[in-house]
């Protein structure tokens, strides 16, 4: 069997991880918006960590299994938490003081361009393929067509510097997907608390420096509820999706989540805020669909069978993840 035919693929569970993760982290652009405007970045980002990894390591004590690491194991979290957490969230946080956090989720939808081209140079089960570049250029499309024309035609036109912070941190959260395979076989609940411990390890010093939190003003009550919210429902309770999802399904399905982001604040929107849902957004959705599919591969699989009328295979095999088409 070939490294290309034991592709990851992505099941019904992983799906349904995928869609929970989808709003979790659609959520956080909204959250970071609301605590830029009253804290420096640095600060928003170790709380966002320190909560997740007191959490994260609470429930693990009530489970009776603590987070023990050799110390040699220390390193790899250190460069997991740093380009995988400490650069992505401070940089959307230093974008989102320049730009709007709906842009800044549209940046954050070129991830799985990055992770795939990062992919196909270091994996051997990851290959880029027809079908996924397809999927993406649909994906992309969808989004396109979701934003709609109006908003396209003045976008980028704002904050260059905040547009460039929130496109770099999408390029390293590719490289932090590719990353992440290396811990699997590690529990998702460890490896998520060791990631988020390891990056507040890192922000403590950092933020000291740079921010000085101590003498910054206290926080309104809604910052505090946005922290919180963003730390144990953005954070803790979405790393344990995400590298249940990575351990299973490889890195350029995880990223699949980043197309469903304005999808799922669309949604969130209509049933919390009363927004309407435009005929451009359905559009939009369709499209974001057909590029999931066609990275997935197996409803173009079944499509071929169907054509093929023999209700198997085509000899020649189908297209999707992890074939050559």
């Amino acid at each position: 069997m070939t490294p290309e035919m034991r592709a990851p693929r992505m099941g019904a569970p992983e799906w349904l991880a995928l869609f929970a993760l989808s709003g979790l982290w659609g959520g956080s652009f909204f959250f970071f918006k609301v605590l830029v405007a009253e804290l420096p970045p640095f600060t928003v980002v170790l709380g966002r960590v320190g909560i997740a990894a007191l959490a994260l390591h609470l429930l693990l004590w009530a489970r009776r299994d603590p987070l023990r690491l050799p110390l040699r194991q220390w390193g790899p979290f250190l460069m997991l938490g740093f380009i995988n957490n400490v650069i992505p969230f401070s940089l959307i946080a230093f974008g989102e003081t320049r730009i709007t956090s709906g842009e800044a989720a549209i940046l954050n939808a070129t991830t799985p361009i990055f992770t795939i081209l990062v992919a196909h140079v270091a994996t051997t089960d990851e290959k880029l393929t027809s079908a996924r570049s397809l999927g993406v250029l649909f994906g992309f499309l969808g989004v396109g067509v979701l934003i709609g024309r109006e908003a396209l035609s003045g976008f980028g036109q704002g904050d260059l510097v905040g547009d460039a912070a929130c496109l770099l941190a999408a390029a390293v959260y590719g490289l932090g997907a590719i990353y992440g395979r290396r811990f699997k076989g590690i529990p998702p609940l460890k490896i998520a608390t060791g990631q988020v411990t390891a990056s507040t390890l890192i922000l403590i010093p950092l933020a000291g420096l740079v921010d000085r939190p101590w003498m910054l003003p206290m926080p309104t009550a809604g910052a505090w509820a946005a922290l919180f919210a963003l730390a144990l429902l953005s954070t803790a309770l979405a790393y344990l999706l995400y590298f249940r999802i990575l351990a299973v399904a490889g890195a350029t399905n995880i990223v699949l989540v980043t197309f469903l982001l304005p999808a799922s604040a669309l949604v969130l929107g209509a049933l919390f805020l009363g927004e309407s849902v435009t005929a451009g957004a359905l559009d939009g959705m369709a499209l974001i669909g057909l590029g999931l599919a066609a990275i997935d591969g197996r409803p173009l699989a079944a499509a071929r069978r169907l054509l093929d009328g023999s209700g198997h295979p085509p000899q020649n095999g189908a297209p999707g993840v992890g074939t050559k088409a």
